[in-house]
C-alpha cells in the first residue's frame, strides 16, 4: 500500500519599489515587486512549505534562512529545485500541487501556465501543477494592494508502507 501525505503552505510580502515581481519563477510586469531575502516569490515559497509539511521536514525559514545570505535574492526555483530533491533523497515522490495566489493586480491568468510549466519543471517526476488566483474583492492587505499572497496544498507519497528516510 502507498504511503499518502498532504501539506498545506502560506506565504505573504508586501509590495516594495525598486524589486521585480516573481511569481511562480516568472517575472511579471509591475511599477512594484515584493519585499524579501530572496526573490520573495510568494508563490513558490508556499509551495516548498506545502512539500516540507507533507513530508515532516520543516519548513522554508529552517533550509534556508534570511539570515544567510547563501540565500540573498536567490531564485525561488533554486530553492524548489533543492526541496524537490530533499524529498525524493527521503523517498517521497510529489503527486500534485494545487496552489492560489492572492493579489488584486497584476492580473495572474496572462501568467498561469507559465508558471504551473516553471514550477513542474523544478520537481522531481513533473507532477501535475496547478496556479489559480483570487482578487478576495478589495477584502485584506491583498485586496486592498498592499501586497500579495499565497497558499499551496501538496500531495506526495511512498511506493512502500515501511519506506522511512
Amino acid at each position: 500500500m502507498n504511503r499518502i501525505q498532504a501539506g498545506q503552505g502560506f506565504d505573504a510580502h508586501c509590495f516594495s519599489e525598486g524589486r521585480p515581481l516573481v511569481l511562480g519563477g516568472v517575472t511579471i510586469p509591475c511599477d512594484l515587486g515584493l519585499a524579501g531575502h530572496s526573490d520573495a516569490d510568494v508563490l513558490t515559497h508556499a509551495i516548498m512549505d506545502a512539500l516540507l509539511g507533507a513530508a515532516g521536514l520543516g519548513d522554508i525559514g529552517e533550509h534556508f534562512p534570511s539570515t544567510d545570505n547563501a540565500y540573498k535574492d536567490i531564485s525561488s526555483l533554486d530553492l524548489l529545485k533543492k526541496v524537490s530533491h530533499f524529498l525524493s533523497v527521503k523517498g517521497w515522490k510529489v503527486v500534485n500541487i494545487d496552489s492560489t495566489i492572492i493579489a488584486r493586480e497584476p492580473k495572474m491568468s496572462p501568467y498561469r501556465k507559465q508558471m504551473e510549466r516553471k514550477i513542474t519543471a523544478c520537481i522531481v517526476g513533473k507532477p501535475i501543477v496547478s496556479v489559480k488566483a483570487t482578487t478576495t474583492d478589495g477584502l485584506g492587505f491583498a485586496g486592498r494592494g498592499e501586497g500579495i499572497a499565497a497558499m499551496a496544498v501538496a500531495l506526495i507519497c511512498r511506493e512502500k508502507e515501511d519506506e522511512y528516510a
